[in-house]
């Protein structure tokens, strides 16, 4: 009788599923080294669909100073090893190398070639673009140095491509009341000589002052743009332009300021106009 008030006893036992937490660290570390993954193996596809020049332009980018020329002993390459900022100067301070131009376009360059089928304008239009990326290096590695290139903007219009050389604040591209280019200046238009032999368009010159603050009676913009257009010629032609390529050559003054102001340091520039015939 007494085994008929035994307590009774109930064992419930705990399923757990799955094996229970054990962390989600491990899920961190995954995630990371799937996108290491990843990102190395799209750096593998740009470096196979990219060319060597965007690929020194890339990491001409991320230096932190540029010389136009990567080799360390004047080689074949743009400028034969020298930089428009290696001798007494930069263009920061309005001045540059002293040096000429050898070899600022690179001796394996050809004049552009057009598709079979493409008309007169649309090839002009074509080879005056190739200029433009040469220049500017929206291609790959850029004929200018980063500091001078600050100097320089293209742009294509109806008339042609316009290469403008333009002062900046604290650094001008001529003396103050002088005709005479600044080093900086001279590399800049024997860079655009150079690179404009590659074609056979017209040249044309013009040359624009900002305006001054005091009206002046006998006021020297004209004289002064007049002479600055000049010297800009005879320094591209002294690069190597033909003289029977250049069309016009104006001093316009004051009168064509920049967009920032008639009395900005912008409006100080030259224009260098490659003319479309078609």
């Amino acid at each position: 009788m007494s085994g008929q008030n035994a307590p009774i006893i109930i064992k419930r036992k705990k399923v757990i599923a799955g094996g229970g937490h054990h962390g989600g660290a491990w899920k961190v570390a995954y995630a990371d080294f799937v996108t290491a993954m990843m990102a190395f193996f799209m750096l593998m596809w740009l470096l196979n669909a990219t060319t060597e020049q965007q690929r020194k332009g890339l990491a001409d980018y991320f230096a932190p100073t540029i010389a136009i020329s990567r080799t360390s002993a004047g080689g074949a390459d743009v400028l034969n090893g020298d930089t428009l900022h290696q001798s007494d100067a930069l263009s920061q301070s309005g001045t540059g190398s002293n040096m000429g131009l050898r070899g600022a376009v690179p001796p394996d360059r050809s004049p552009p070639r057009l598709r079979p089928g493409e008309g007169a304008a649309a090839a002009e239009v074509a080879a005056l673009r190739e200029i433009e990326e040469m220049l500017l290096g929206r291609g790959g590695e850029s004929l200018v140095a980063r500091k001078a290139l600050r100097h320089v903007v293209t742009k294509l219009t109806d008339e042609g491509l316009v290469i403008e050389i333009f002062a900046r604040p604290g650094a001008p591209i001529f003396p103050p009341g002088d005709t005479v280019p600044l080093p900086v200046t001279r590399a800049l238009l024997g860079l655009v000589a150079q690179t404009a032999a590659l074609v056979d368009n017209p040249v044309a010159v013009s040359a624009h002052l900002a305006a001054r603050p005091v009206v002046l009676a006998d006021n020297p913009v004209w004289r002064l743009s007049s002479g600055r257009a000049e010297a800009a010629r005879d320094a591209l032609e002294a690069a190597g332009l033909a003289p029977s390529r250049m069309r016009r050559v104006t001093g316009l003054g004051d009168r064509s300021p920049a967009a920032d102001g008639p009395a900005a340091p912008r409006s100080d520039r030259l224009e260098i106009t490659l003319l479309r015939r078609h």
